[in-house]
């Protein structure tokens, strides 16, 4: 695997240290595939603090994902730079056609834990390369959710992806996680991402500058970490992880955007 690729051990790891704790995030499946694919984590990568966030990360966009499938029930859901996550099993409510996506490497890694079933599929899917949009399903309403991908691309390349998009679907719902400019700089010396082999990364202040004149437009930002889920750390862990993450010296660093036509 590149550099990139290999970052989705990160959460992989961190979730199913969550889960294991029985808080915040229940995950068998990733339980299951870290005790398969797993290895001793080191530095920062290994931070329980990172741990909790990233399964704080994966409920909202869980949860986000259900709210959308009750809206739109026939749309397609469309998750770009799945990893080995398991979100298609961990959401609740059933989907007419979910496909998870991602570079190739990735994909073969992901088939060896996931069966393709008559509404899930997997496929090679490379977000810089927005012409591969084309070959994807056709569908009314697309459920896009961008889960630790924007950082990896430029943002004339997040825009070309974008219009891609919404050139083949009338309805377009994204959920994406970005790291502002600052974060993006203030990453190379402490994100944990280093610790694979990532040098890069890319940040937005100005999403609306970065759609330009395409369909798609902000909705809203949403919080990595709402109240009921940093309710599930008890004691001195939650006072200090109240402290740490929920103000606005985070929201500076890393933010959580929903977009839609």
């Amino acid at each position: 695997m590149n550099e990139v690729s290999k970052t989705l051990y990160i959460p992989l790891y961190g979730k199913a240290l969550v889960s294991g704790k029985g808080v915040i995030l229940r995950d068998p499946a990733t339980e299951r595939i870290w005790e398969a694919e797993g290895f001793p984590i080191r530095g920062r990568s290994a931070s329980k603090w990172l741990a909790y966030n990233m399964a704080m990360r994966a409920r909202v966009f869980d949860d986000w994902t259900d709210r959308m499938l009750e809206q739109r029930p026939d749309a397609l859901v469309l998750h770009v730079g799945c990893g080995l996550d398991s979100r298609c099993l961990r959401v609740r409510r059933p989907y007419r056609e979910w496909i998870d996506c991602d570079l190739p490497d990735v994909i073969r890694a992901r088939r060896k834990h996931y069966e393709e079933t008559a509404n899930y599929h997997m496929c090679f899917l490379d977000a810089s390369r927005p012409e591969q949009v084309l070959s994807l399903p056709g569908s009314d309403t697309v459920i896009t959710v961008l889960e630790g991908l924007s950082m990896y691309l430029p943002p004339e390349r997040l825009r070309e992806f974008f219009r891609a998009l919404s050139d083949k679907y009338a309805e377009v719902r994204v959920l994406m996680d970005v790291y502002t400019e600052f974060g993006a700089k203030a990453s190379k010396y402490k994100n944990p991402v280093n610790d694979v082999g990532v040098t890069r990364l890319y940040g937005i202040d100005d999403i609306g500058a970065v759609l330009g004149d395409l369909p798609i437009r902000f909705v809203r930002e949403h919080s990595f970490t709402p109240p009921s889920l940093t309710s599930e750390l008890k004691g001195a862990e939650g006072v200090f992880f109240r402290l740490m993450f929920t103000g606005r010296i985070y929201s500076k660093i890393y933010r959580l955007y929903e977009l839609s036509t």
